[in-house]
């Protein structure tokens, strides 16, 4: 118990004297070692990286998981140390959906059967989707983690030490240079010859006995600060150490980010892919996917026999004459241009965003052209540059 006792205002003491002294630092009434240039740029690099990692982290994590439930789900499950149960993600479970309403409305018809094959790709995008989460976890995120909770806070706690280590050498500083005045003080009263018929004798014997006590108390604080200094010194070595190792945390996680963004690509490529697949099977169905630019039946009957017969005409896109193209008696639309567009060569048209023009369709035009004109200008124009007016 008296042990204890001992340690704790041993250790009350040492607290208060830090106080003391980072209190008078701050009032500007103590001195500061400081530390050199080097370090502090160290500390400065270290505490940047710190930031940004974190910052980046966290978004990581937005951008990996958006629902705020399912990460608190996750960061419970991992406090507990067990797994996290599968989560199926938004597109597998839209595609679930859409197989389950198109066996509802009976496969045989047009929006039955496109239901299928739709809720097949979304399931297919979910699968791709659930990969690059766990490839991204794995080589990304759990590294910048890693980081923040394992290098930064053993540098932290050393940087903490250091701190403390510095108050104390400069609180040792402090109480040396106090010692060596009150020295000097004493010595300069022991130096004074007594007066025995002016001055007690006794005077004279305390300031030199107090002059000794000061040498005592100077030969002391020598000692407490090479002490100070030397724990400081080897202190600030393995924070210097600790610090130059945040290069070899910037080169793990370029490698890191390096296998991110190959990630992020392979699923956008696998994305593009599988799109572009469902694209090709719905559209090679004509009798599933009506055309979108007729506005009655009958032009779109016509369009489709047109097709089937293969007649030959002026208007096939391998053979297109644009001067030999006439507007439809129905099924033109006004469409405003989205963006800019340059003409690739004298069958297309030219356009500016935000103007208007009159746009159809003519039987054998593949879908992604229409037929632009503006005055007496004529051209094929893209319609993902347009929005279709009603």
């Amino acid at each position: 118990m008296d042990f204890n006792v001992k340690k704790l205002a041993s250790g009350a003491g040492l607290f208060f004297t830090r106080a003391v002294q980072f209190t008078g630092e701050k009032l500007g009434q103590a001195e500061k070692t400081e530390l050199d240039a080097h370090f502090e740029n160290l500390l400065i690099r270290a505490d940047c990286t710190k930031n940004w990692t974190e910052k980046i982290y966290r978004q990581s994590e937005v951008l990996l998981q958006p629902n705020p439930s399912a990460r608190i789900e996750e960061f419970l499950y991992e406090k507990l140390d067990r797994k996290a149960p599968s989560r199926i993600t938004n597109a597998e479970l839209l595609g679930q959906y859409m197989q389950d309403a198109g066996k509802e409305f009976d496969l045989g018809t047009p929006y039955g059967s496109t239901l299928m094959k739709v809720g097949e790709c979304e399931k297919r995008l979910g699968a791709a989707e659930r990969e690059f989460l766990q490839t991204s976890a794995i080589s990304f995120h759990t590294p910048l983690r890693n980081f923040l909770e394992g290098d930064w806070r053993t540098i932290s706690k050393e940087r903490r030490l250091l701190e403390n280590l510095r108050l104390d050498l400069d609180a040792c500083k402090a109480r040396l240079k106090k010692a060596k005045a009150a020295e000097a003080k004493a010595a300069c009263e022991g130096e004074m010859a007594p007066d025995f018929q002016e001055t007690r004798p006794r005077n004279y014997v305390l300031s030199v006995s107090a002059s000794a006590l000061w040498s005592e108390e100077v030969e002391k604080a020598e000692h407490e600060l090479r002490v100070a200094q030397t724990e400081f010194d080897r202190q600030a070595e393995i924070t210097r150490l600790l610090l130059e190792g945040i290069s070899s945390t910037h080169v793990n996680h370029l490698r890191c980010l390096h296998e991110f963004v190959e990630a992020q690509a392979a699923y956008y490529k696998q994305c593009h892919l599988h799109m572009q697949e469902l694209q090709n099977e719905l559209s090679s169905d004509e009798n599933l996917v009506p055309n979108a630019f007729a506005l009655n039946s009958s032009h779109s009957m016509v369009t489709a026999g047109s097709q089937a017969e293969g007649a030959s005409s002026p208007a096939e896109t391998d053979t297109l004459k644009i001067e030999e193209v006439q507007p439809p008696a129905t099924g033109t639309r006004k469409a405003k241009v989205l963006y800019d567009y340059d003409a690739a060569d004298s069958s297309e048209l030219s356009l500016l965003a935000d103007e208007l023009i009159t746009v159809y369709t003519v039987p054998g035009m593949d879908s992604d052209w229409l037929i632009g004109e503006r005055g007496n200008q004529k051209g094929k124009v893209p319609v993902t540059y347009l929005e279709l007016l009603s």
